[in-house]
């Protein structure tokens, strides 16, 4: 089966784990840079990836790389790609793309010379001087970065934080690869006791349970390439049985809990939804009250946030209380994400290690406390 180049990308701060998930599913040449991972495979591979991957935002083919400083180049780099490879007479080929630091500023100029461009070579490699674009979409997406442009067919479709059980979302919602992201830090593999006391819409324990019973993410959703009769069926039913495969059975002890009630129907209602609502206990709760359901385990949050939801002084009274009710809970490793650049000073404890990342367009931390956090 012919081997392709394929971009993940991710949101920023998550690259490294995105590499990680790539090399334990076994996938060849891995390589990280800003904001994505590249990794080498044929369709099988990729399919495997838009299944599993939790915290990668989508998976795209790369067509082709080079320098384009003016209109013609861009125009003539594109053209020179194999485009009929995967992109048949009937294909829709709708185009988006970004442009940083580069002579070519104007996006919906360089999108209008792209589409041309594809127009051309596809009309030429067909022998047609019109093209229905009546079939399957073939999203291309390029970029181009300090004159560098590259071409990519997008596979996913919908974006992969896009899982398909979150249908409604509280007031704040926090992006499932991002809570994804947060279970991986905090290491919990379903062996502990696993409490996130500001569940909201529930996405980090739903997360949780995800990726303690192993399930692949995307196991729920299709993907935009299923629908491109170049890539073989079979392909993905393999892929999906080989994701059921992997899936382990068990017992695991999630607590989520929120002081709002219309918060906790929501999440309720999302665990159904996933799959996993068997596996999450939802109790109504005040985060800074409430007792320690038992002597040790794992606290991953999303406590609000005072750009967003309360004032600032307001969610630094939060920290405040939040940090004096876990004062002396030594046997357990909490794992908080905040923008709250003061954080550390009104939760009233520096963090062990705390990650710089990007919730969206939102900087924040995530704050690492206990003895087994990752360095």
């Amino acid at each position: 089966m012919e081997k392709f180049t394929f971009a993940v990308p991710c949101l920023f701060g998550l690259e490294g784990l995105v590499g990680d998930e790539l090399r334990r599913m076994g996938l060849a040449d891995v390589k990280v840079e800003d904001r994505r991972a590249f990794f080498t495979g044929d369709f099988l591979d990729m399919a495997r990836a838009n299944l599993r991957l939790r915290m990668g935002e989508r998976v795209m083919l790369l067509l082709g790389r080079f320098e384009a400083r003016t209109f013609e180049e861009l125009y003539q780099g594109v053209k020179a790609l194999p485009l009929e490879a995967v992109i048949p007479r009937d294909g829709q080929f709708p185009v988006k793309g970004y442009s940083l630091s580069s002579q070519l500023h104007s996006v919906p100029d360089c999108q209008s010379i792209v589409k041309k461009a594809a127009v051309d070579r596809l009309g030429a490699q067909y022998g047609l001087t019109w093209l229905p674009e009546t079939g399957a979409i073939y999203q291309i997406r390029f970029s181009l970065m300090k004159d560098v442009c590259e071409v990519f067919l997008d596979t996913s479709g919908l974006s992969l934080h896009k899982r398909g059980y979150r249908a409604v979302g509280n007031e704040a919602p926090l992006h499932e690869t991002m809570a994804a992201a947060m279970v991986n830090l905090a290491r919990y593999r379903g062996r502990d006791f696993f409490w996130d006391p500001f569940c909201g819409s529930g996405t980090i324990a739903i997360e949780a349970a995800l990726a303690a019973l192993n399930r692949a993410p995307g196991l729920g959703r299709s993907f935009g390439a299923e629908r491109w009769p170049t890539v073989p069926k079979e392909i993905w039913q393999q892929a999906r049985a080989e994701a059921k495969d992997l899936e382990y059975r068990g017992e695991y002890r999630i607590l989520a809990t929120d002081i709002d009630e219309n918060s906790l129907e929501i999440a309720r209602a999302n665990a159904v939804k996933a799959g996993v609502s068997k596996y999450i206990d939802f109790r109504q709760g005040d985060a800074t009250r409430l007792p320690l359901p038992c002597d040790k385990g794992t606290i991953c949050c999303n406590p609000p946030y005072g750009e967003r939801m309360l004032e600032q002084k307001s969610a630094q009274q939060l920290y405040h209380a939040l940090g004096r009710h876990l004062r002396y809970a030594d046997g357990w490793k909490k794992v908080i994400i905040s923008s709250e650049p003061e954080f550390e000073r009104c939760y009233g404890f520096k963090a062990d290690k705390k990650r710089k990342l990007y919730n969206g367009r939102l900087l924040c931390y995530v704050y690492l406390y206990g003895e087994k956090v990752p360095r």
